[in-house]
This record gives C-alpha cells, sequence and structure tokens, in this order.
C-alpha cells in the first residue's frame, strides 16, 4: 500500500537527550563525545566530528554545564603533552545514548513492518483532516468517467454500492488525475439537494437519485434540515423550505429520494 503521492509510508525518528526545557545533546554531539574518546584530543575530534575548534569546545561546554558534572576533561602532562578525554560519567553516558538507540531503531524496525496495516487506515486518517463548507461529503471509488464533449461524467461509487454521477470539464479530470479505480470525494451543499417522495419527485433533477430512510429532521426558523439514511451506510443532508417540507409528507421514518443535479456534485481528490 502506497500513499498518494505514490511514495511507501516510511517510518524514523531521531533520539534527543533533555534536561528541563534544555537540550544535552543528539546524534551529533554523543558522536562528538566518540571522537573525543578515539582521537583523545579536541582538535582531532573537531576535525573529525566536521566542525569548528571552538563549535566542539562550545558543545563541551554545553554538555558540561547541562549534564551537571563533567563530561569531558582535559589531562596535562605526560610524554604527549597531555589531552582530552572523556570522564568516567561521559563514558557511561556515550554508551546509554547507544544502548537506547539501539532500542528505538528496534522499535522503529517493528513499526515499519506494520506499515501495511497502517497504510490502509492512512487514506481515512487524511480524510478526517478535510475540511469544507459543503454538508455533504462523500468518499468512493471512481467506476466510470463518460466523455461529453468538453465535459465529462464522472461516476463515484460510494463503500454501500450507490454511485454518484458528477459532471466536470474535461480539463478538470485532467487536472485532478481523476481514473476508473481512482479514489475521489463528492461534496454537494444541502441546498443543492431535494428529498421528496412518490408524485413530488416529478420535475426534480434526475442525474442523481438515491432513495433511503428520513432519519433526523430539525426544524428551525423555517427552515428544515431533513438526513436521509442511504441503504449502504452514508447520509445526506438536505435544507428546505418548512412549507416544502410539511408538504412533502417527510417525517421520520419513512421512505423517500435525495435527488440532485450532477453539476451540483464538486469532485475532490487527497493531496
Amino acid at each position: 500500500m502506497r500513499n498518494g503521492t505514490g511514495d511507501a509510508l516510511q517510518v524514523s525518528g531521531s533520539l534527543w537527550l533533555h534536561r528541563g526545557n534544555s537540550s544535552l545533546g543528539g546524534q551529533a554531539r554523543i558522536a562528538l563525545l566518540e571522537h573525543i574518546a578515539s582521537q583523545g584530543s579536541i582538535t582531532a575530534a573537531a576535525k573529525a566530528a566536521g566542525m569548528s575548534y571552538k563549535a566542539a569546545w562550545d558543545a563541551v561546554d554545553a554538555m558540561n554545564q547541562l549534564a551537571g558534572e563533567p563530561l569531558v576533561e582535559r589531562s596535562t602532562g605526560g610524554r604527549g603533552g597531555g589531552g582530552t578525554r572523556l570522564t568516567a560519567r561521559g563514558a557511561k553516558l556515550v554508551a546509554a545514548f547507544r544502548a537506547v538507540e539501539a532500542a528505538q531503531q528496534q522499535f522503529l524496525a517493528r513499526v515499519a513492518n506494520d506499515l501495511e496495516h497502517f497504510d490502509e487506515q492512512w487514506p481515512v486518517i487524511a480524510r478526517l483532516g478535510l475540511q469544507t463548507s459543503a454538508r455533504n461529503q462523500l468518499h468512493g471509488t471512481i467506476t466510470a468517467i463518460r466523455h461529453c464533449g468538453v465535459n465529462d461524467e464522472v461516476t463515484l461509487t460510494l463503500p454501500g454500492g450507490e454511485a454518484i454521477t458528477a459532471s466536470l470539464t474535461h480539463h478538470s479530470t485532467q487536472t485532478l488525475g481523476l481514473a476508473v479505480g481512482g479514489q475521489a470525494f463528492a461534496l454537494i451543499k444541502a441546498p443543492w439537494i431535494e428529498i421528496a417522495r412518490g408524485a413530488d419527485l416529478a420535475g426534480l433533477p434526475t442525474a442523481n437519485r438515491l432513495s433511503g430512510t428520513v432519519d433526523t429532521v430539525t426544524d428551525d426558523s423555517g427552515q428544515a434540515e431533513v438526513i436521509l439514511a442511504l441503504p449502504g451506510g452514508s447520509r445526506l443532508a438536505a435544507v428546505m423550505p418548512q412549507e416544502t417540507f410539511t408538504a412533502r409528507g417527510l417525517t421520520t421514518g419513512v421512505g423517500a429520494t435525495a435527488a440532485f443535479a450532477a453539476v451540483s456534485v464538486i469532485v475532490g481528490v487527497m493531496a
């Protein structure tokens, strides 16, 4: 499984040590300590770490201060004229960091083994972040694209099997990269949907007609919001004047049909 960009999802992480709100260091500073231990010289360690002598000593000084005790110390005298070395505390810190780092890598490896299962959920997680002004946001699979001059009729099949037809320009189809088998979502504003029964359907749009059961009705200030539950589990919300709602006999539990034009459906894809 892959995400919307076609790249496999990856899991990675960096390990950092903190004391309070201050950072003691991460990979770069621990590597500097290791260079000091192996080189015995701050100059050689700085060169091996790819930093200036001053930057190396500034890092060492910061670590010494934050650790509460020296991690690095200078030795004087001797045939070599002295040098720089890790204290016992510094050596233990490096060993502890590498042990935690190894455990972290083992954890990330276990997570990576589960990536296939995570990828199955990632598109849903991404869709949860979708925010639009449209009351109806429906996800589905593109099952047909029919060219009609400069326009295309795109059929989006919902998880429950219901099909929605959208009319958009061929240019939009290409720009969005729509193709049969691809995933997309339909946005339909509630005022664009009519819900009616029997003879009241006459004269209403025929491009999209989805039948279900009136699930919820909210009446407020002369406007009625009707929620139609479709057999496959999807729900459609429509808003209509109170007098229209009353005249159509739309009460909770009755069967009804949602009707809306193909041009009222906005098609989108996750970036």
